[in-house]
């Protein structure tokens, strides 16, 4: 059966959400990671809950189902160089890590020290559904800083908004 959407027109689309850019790192057993990631939402806040999306042919994949862990960094716009090394244009990983500051987590995994936030999860559940992996996480830490804007992608690439316009409720 041909799909009524094409692969094409779906990842258009999406490149027409604003969504949030983040470096989630994960750090155990099987050793350190980390890749840049759009596909981040919360799932429940009882208990507090996230998923991060992850391509399956990642070299990566088996690092952070076997480390069980991982934290995601919320990134501010001075962090698009560091954006782009964990999206791939750095490949080592010790060379990813050596282009910020770092705090190591209750779980083990390292955050982004000036992250706009970072949560540290504890992996309850991997998912495989088409192209990615769903990494669900159980958050067990979080670490905040009050200023900073968001760093953004929109259209295929980087955005930040330095104002509020207003809340839903507002």
């Amino acid at each position: 059966m041909e799909p009524l959407v094409s692969k094409t027109e779906f990842r258009n689309a999406m490149a027409r959400v604003c969504a949030p850019v983040n470096v989630i790192t994960t750090n155990g057993p099987a050793g350190r990671g980390g890749f840049t990631a759009t596909a981040m939402c919360s799932v429940t806040d009882e208990p507090p809950t996230l998923l991060v999306c992850m391509n399956r042919n990642s070299a990566q994949c088996g690092l952070f189902i076997e480390n069980r862990r991982f934290c995601v960094n919320v990134l501010s716009h001075d962090h698009r160089d560091l954006a782009g090394h964990f999206a791939g244009a750095t490949q080592d990983m010790a060379a990813r890590y050596a282009a910020a500051d770092w705090v190591e987590m209750t779980s083990g995994s390292f955050a982004v020290k000036d992250a706009i936030v970072s949560l540290d999860c504890e992996l309850a559940e991997a998912r495989l559904l088409g192209t990615h992996h769903i990494l669900i996480g159980r958050v067990v830490g979080i670490r905040s800083r009050s200023d900073g804007n968001a760093l953004l992608y929109f259209d295929r690439n980087y955005v930040h908004v330095p104002t509020q316009l207003g809340s839903f409720g507002g």
